[in-house]
């Protein structure tokens, strides 16, 4: 079955200066597809600067890979036609990571429910235009009433993100890109906004890509997880396996940073943090991981790791696990595709 999007083999570099130029490679030679087949939630995972929202945003079609395609439903995204270009945008929605940063002040917040209705042509008039937002707004956990006819400023960052799923909703679309989308909200909305994501999982068959840092949501939320680490995957596979029995020393030291609930249990005990090294990522010679991992070895340092298949539903980029199968980068999604959807 295609996938509704896939990137391959791509690599993004961006480039700063007029003079004096420099580069910062953001993404190197990523293989993975998305969507198609039975809806899941998939968390792409990692931090700061491991190229998580540039990925997300080459997906969406905002950025143009330096190398490699980005295929919806098996055509590269710059050859598409004005009409099939509609039909990706009502197919692949995103929810970001800053609430506030999507409504324009000026305009009440139905004017983002409006927008979808108008431009697809959802609605006859315009009370069959307002049930369709109440019943969206609904099936986010909101009340119409005391939502449509206020300003951003009115309502709270959770209220507001929880219209922009509602927006999502309005389309029906295949695939939600859904960058950070509780990393500015309240702790106690959280939930709220992830319930509402899920149930757009399960409820209308909508897959999610969720990108986020933090492994806890990610743990709740998804069926799946990818590890990316300075540009590239480092490990993939279902998120209870992944999470409760890291196996790439880089997920080991992210999920031991996991503040647990238990004052007498030390973070990172029994591992080492490795050293930091400051600049961008590059182009890599060998393993990036390998100036901070506990367990480098000679070879790490002079060739690029292949995917080595350790289970059924998990690949890891690490030597230390030279006896497993090795498989192609083109093919570490099929790892994750053989995974039943839920837990």
């Amino acid at each position: 079955m295609t996938a509704l999007l896939e990137l391959r083999n791509v690599t993004k570099v961006y480039t700063r200066g007029t003079f004096v130029r420099s580069s910062t490679v953001a993404l190197e030679n990523i293989s993975l597809s998305t969507g198609g087949g039975a809806p899941t939630i998939t968390a792409l995972a990692g931090e700061s600067g491991s190229g998580k929202t540039t990925l997300g945003l080459l997906l969406l079609g905002f950025l143009t890979p330096t190398s490699g395609q980005v295929l919806y439903e098996g055509k590269d995204l710059r050859k598409l036609s004005a009409q099939e270009w509609d039909t990706f945008r009502r197919d692949v929605q995103a929810i970001f990571q800053d609430p506030f940063a999507v409504y324009n002040p000026f305009y009440k917040v139905e004017h983002i429910l409006e927008v979808p209705i108008h431009k697809f042509r959802l609605a006859r008039s315009r009370a069959e235009a307002r049930t369709l937002m109440e019943k969206a707004l609904v099936g986010v956990g909101l009340r119409p009433e005391e939502t449509l006819g206020r300003y951003a400023h009115q309502l709270s960052g959770g209220q507001l993100q929880r219209v922009t799923v509602a927006r999502a909703l309005l389309l029906r679309p295949r695939l939600i890109v859904a960058d950070e989308p509780v990393s500015m909200v309240d702790a106690s909305l959280r939930a709220t906004i992830l319930e509402s994501l899920r149930k757009l999982n399960r409820e209308f068959g909508i897959s999610i890509l969720y990108i986020t840092h933090d492994l806890t949501t990610a743990y709740h939320i998804s069926d799946s997880i990818v590890v990316l680490y300075q540009g590239s995957i480092v490990e993939i596979g279902g998120v209870d396996p992944v999470i409760r029995n890291p196996q790439h020393p880089y997920t080991q030291l992210l999920v031991a940073s996991i503040p647990w609930p238990d004052p007498d249990q030390r973070w990172q005990r029994g591992q080492r943090a490795g050293v930091w090294r400051e600049g961008p990522p590059r182009m890599a010679v060998g393993c990036k991981f390998t100036d901070r991992c506990p367990r480098a070895m000679p070879m790490c340092r002079e060739s690029i790791p292949p995917f080595y298949q350790v289970e059924p539903h998990r690949a890891v980029a690490c030597y230390l696990y030279q006896g497993s199968p090795v498989i192609a980068a083109e093919e570490i999604t099929r790892v994750l595709s053989s995974q039943p959807a839920g837990r």
